[in-house]
This record gives C-alpha cells, structure tokens and sequence, in this order.
C-alpha cells in the first residue's frame, strides 16, 4: 500500500454540489476497499455534506469553486478536507440564531468526536481555508 493515497474533486459553490461531493467521497471510500453499507460511510456522508453545505451557504459568491480532498495515511487514518478560498473561518452562531442553521459545525464535531478523530482548519494558498476531519480507517490495511 502507498503510503499516502489521495483523491480530490473541484466543485462549483452551488446546491447540487453537495450531493456530488458526498457521492465523490462514497465511490473513494468504496475504490479504497471501505464497504458503502456502513456506518462509517454514512457518518462520513453527512461530515462531507455539512462542510459542503457550509461552503455553498457561506461564501456570497467569494468561492466560486471549492474542492473535496480525501486522503488515505498509511492506511491508518483517513482525512476529509472541504477548501474554498473564503478568507472567514466557520464558527458557531448564537443558540438564538441557530434555530433554522447554524449547527453544522456542531454536528461535524459531534460526529468526528464520535469517531474517534479530530476537526483542524489550515489556511490554503489563495487565502481562504480548509476544513480537516481526521478519523481513525476502518476500511481493510492493504489494497
């Protein structure tokens, strides 16, 4: 096995890429041997969804593209990055205003937590930012 495997797709910032993001995801994690009926595949689903949503819904017009990366270390731990070049990092609104939205992020910590792996935001090139959801593989060692 490579000891680093990556995939990556470059979306426009409308609606329907949502649903392409989440279907990019699904067919690496299935290449990559992670069968799709899962847990983890669903909960990986919903991560992918919420930070593309987060994009599409938080940029005004800034990011006309933003790009999905998965990453395969060692086969040991598997990271999701959601870039756009919005210079805003996502952060949590008051619990007034979250009565329609706002709660993705929380549901995107909640989740990986619950995975057992972790959430960063690195700063891409252009100024803008990448959300990293870093989770323990439970897919197969070798390939």
């Amino acid at each position: 096995m490579a000891d680093l495997q990556e995939a990556s797709v470059s979306l426009p910032t409308v609606p329907a890429s949502v649903s392409t993001a989440r279907g990019h995801v699904s067919n690496v994690l299935a290449e990559w041997g992670l069968p799709e009926r899962t847990e983890a595949v669903d909960i990986i689903r919903l991560i992918v969804s919420e930070l593309a949503t987060n994009v599409v819904q938080h940029t005004g017009g800034r990011s006309p593209v933003f790009t999905v990366l998965v990453q395969l270390d060692r086969g040991e731990l598997l990271r999701i990055g959601v870039a756009d070049s919005h210079p805003r990092r996502p952060r949590r609104l008051p619990a007034a205003v979250q009565q329609d939205n706002g709660r993705g992020m929380v549901v995107v910590r909640t989740l990986t937590k619950e995975l057992g792996g972790s959430l960063t935001i690195t700063p891409t090139h252009d100024g803008g930012k990448t959300v990293w959801t870093t989770l323990p593989w439970t897919g197969p060692r070798a390939l």
